[in-house]
């Protein structure tokens, strides 16, 4: 199965290029089969290729398949190789993306049926596959940036995808913007790293930073840059505006995209640096202060916002910062088993709220739905799940990816614990009022969208019950020591930590510090959903449209987004649209057009002119003539 490493990205761009090529004579479902077909052929090609890594962790053997397909280009003495390596960590990757791709894809056959760009959509899902799995599978920083790049553009084409309405459209340039900004942090880094290690390599460049000495000022520089990358990619302050705006894509593409792969990226690509960044620790103290108030302030604002979708794009933001804390205290394992487990249960969250606008109608505010339990049993049953899971109740998947972070983080700093700790109780209060307001109470929308209520079809509703079994069953991957588990993830993981795991020094809590921790979490998580559930079921304190304008105070600021888009637009984007225009009138026009376009009339009127002496006077020309003759005597006298 390690000689078909190389078909992998290829089979999902071959489909890409299929359907490009006939999106606009291949009918739906041809364009269905192939779609989806080529996410599903390499998600068994995935499959066969975990079960040989699984079989070799099994045999304490080299759990890493290399494969190196041809020299790219040679500069000097640096070579560049096209070249792919599958370890434990990318191959768990391999399965997210393909296996979690193909329900999503699944579930679009049906949601964006009816939409007249079918055809390209699917190619872009298929394209965005195709370079996702370049950049977890990339042997050298390399192939990681071009599929790190090639995620960015697929990502800005499915934003932009009702690119006629132009709010969409200005979301995607933003994301795009913003990310780019990010990028080049990516960009520069590699300079360095191949200025100071001579290769792009992994394992060259890994095992030379492992002999630097804890705090070297290159590496500190290095992982800060890519600390940056990350911070575009996958939304964390202060370049994580773009993500809820993303949310203007079709809703299969949030899913996907927006929630269980690309905004991983950056956690992906620390996780793959880990030792870089073990000796890095004031870098390591940077990640877990963006990735703390990161979580909280996504968090404080998903608690009053009424779009569906941007209360789970918050929750999005929020999550990956949580992610982020457990890189920066050290918690590699953890953060990457929140990626996992964030995967199945934030997938599960928008293709339900997909379901959810699929039978409203397209409507978005909650403040228009209700009383959708017994009309969407199981879109309800799925997304409760789901809820349950991301508010870290146990025993779902979230309750154990979380508390392992915020383990970490007590044992770093109780600080870090108390803030985390806060942050998971609003996220359990947002959940849960964004499951109640949705399916509980009475029904608020119109008449005709009461008359178009019905479950989705079952290529919308089997991803879904898929999900929901991985959002129950996840946390089992990794259950602490404490709870009477194995840590068969942590074990799993082990040789891609074990330089890390080398030079540092393990987690110290007691199992009754743990219980406490644990105790603590989920009592809040329940309390907070029944606060939820005392405010918009009980006493069915339903929002009201326009009411953030009277509001005051904390309301008002988490309601606002606590203005960070308008303190951008005045610090960023007006100065630089009037430096733009600026340049533009006294550059660009008065200036380089003005030199160029003089230069032209200079010599324009100096033919006008010179065109008057061509009269066609036989006369005149004779007159001239002795001018000329006359001329040549005084120079020539005047000369001797």
């Amino acid at each position: 199965m390690k000689e078909l490493i190389w078909m992998l990205p290829l089979i999902p761009f071959a489909g890409f290029l299929i359907i490009g090529l006939g999106r606009k004579s291949f009918p739906n479902p041809l364009i269905s089969i192939i779609g989806c077909g080529t996410i599903l052929v390499t998600f068994l090609l995935s499959c066969g290729i975990f079960k040989e890594i699984y079989d070799a962790r099994q045999a304490n053997a080299d759990a890493v398949i290399y494969q190196e397909l041809f020299n790219w280009f040679s500069v000097g003495n640096f070579s560049f190789n096209l070249s792919f390596m599958i370890d434990p960590l990318s191959s768990i990757m391999l399965l997210i993306i393909t296996g979690v791709g193909f329900l999503i894809h699944l579930y679009s056959v049906c949601y964006m049926n009816h939409d007249e760009g079918f055809g390209k959509y699917f190619s872009y899902l298929n394209l965005f596959i195709f370079f996702m799995l370049l950049l977890v599978m990339g042997s050298n920083y390399l192939v990681m940036f071009i599929g790190w790049e090639g995620v960015g553009l697929c990502s800005y084409l499915l934003i932009g995808f009702w690119f006629k309405n132009s709010s969409y459209a200005k979301a995607a340039k933003k994301a795009f913007v913003m990310n780019r900004i990010g990028d080049l942090g990516f960009l520069i880094a590699m300079f360095f790293i191949l200025a100071n290690f001579g290769s792009l390599e992994f394992n060259t460049v890994f095992a030379a930073a492992g002999q630097l000495p804890m705090g070297d000022s290159m590496l500190l520089v290095i992982t800060l840059l890519l600390f940056v990358a990350a911070t575009g990619k996958s939304a964390q302050i202060p370049l994580f505006t773009w993500l809820p705006d993303a949310m203007a894509g079709p809703t299969p593409v949030s899913a996907l995209i927006h929630a269980a792969t690309m905004v991983t990226a950056g956690i992906y690509m620390i996780a793959r640096s880990n030792i870089m960044f073990t000796l890095s620790p004031i870098t390591l103290e940077v990640i877990a202060i963006v990735g703390i108030a990161t979580a909280l302030i996504a968090a404080f604002i998903a608690v009053t916002q009424n779009d569906i979708k941007k209360v789970l794009a918050y929750s999005t933001v929020s999550q990956l910062g949580y992610m982020f804390l457990g890189l920066g205290v050290g918690a590699f394992t953890g953060a990457f088993f929140h990626v996992l487990t964030h995967a199945f249960f934030k997938a599960l969250l928008f293709l339900g709220a997909g379901s959810v606008i699929h039978a409203m109608s397209n409507e978005q505010d909650m403040r228009s739905m209700g009383g959708l339990k017994k009309a969407l049993p199981i879109t309800y049953a799925t997304m409760l799940i789901g809820t349950i899971a991301i508010s870290g109740i146990p025993p779902l998947s979230g309750f154990f990816s979380k508390d392992e972070i915020l383990a970490y983080a007590f044992e770093a700093n109780p600080i870090f614990w108390v803030l985390g700790f806060l942050g998971a109780l609003c996220t359990a209060f947002y959940m849960f009022r964004l499951l109640y307001m949705t399916f509980f109470g009475k029904f608020r929308g119109t008449e005709e969208q009461r008359q178009h209520l019905h479950e989705s079809p079952w290529q919308m509703t089997l991803p879904l019950i898929v999900l929901a079994v991985l959002a129950v069953v996840g946390g089992a991957l990794n259950i602490p020591s404490a709870l009477g588990g194995g840590h068969w993830l942590a074990d799993f993981l082990s040789p891609v930590f074990a330089q890390t795991n080398a030079i540092k020094e393990p987690i110290h809590l007691s199992h009754s510090t743990e219980y406490i921790l644990m105790a603590a979490s989920a009592i809040g998580a329940l309390v907070m959903a029944f606060v939820a559930y005392s405010k918009y079921v009980k006493k069915e304190d339903i929002p009201q449209a326009g009411a953030e304008a009277q509001e005051s105070g904390l309301y008002k600021l988490s309601a606002n987004k606590l203005y960070i888009d308008e303190l951008y637009e005045t610090l960023f984007v007006k100065p630089l649209n009037g430096l733009s225009k600026f340049f533009h009138a006294f550059v660009e026009k008065a200036g380089i057009d003005g030199l160029v376009n003089g230069i032209g009339d200079l010599f324009v009127s100096s033919g006008k002119g010179i065109r008057q002496l061509q009269s066609g006077s036989v006369g005149f020309y004779i007159f001239m003539m002795v001018l000329g003759v006359v001329a040549f005597m005084l120079y020539g006298l005047l000369t001797i």
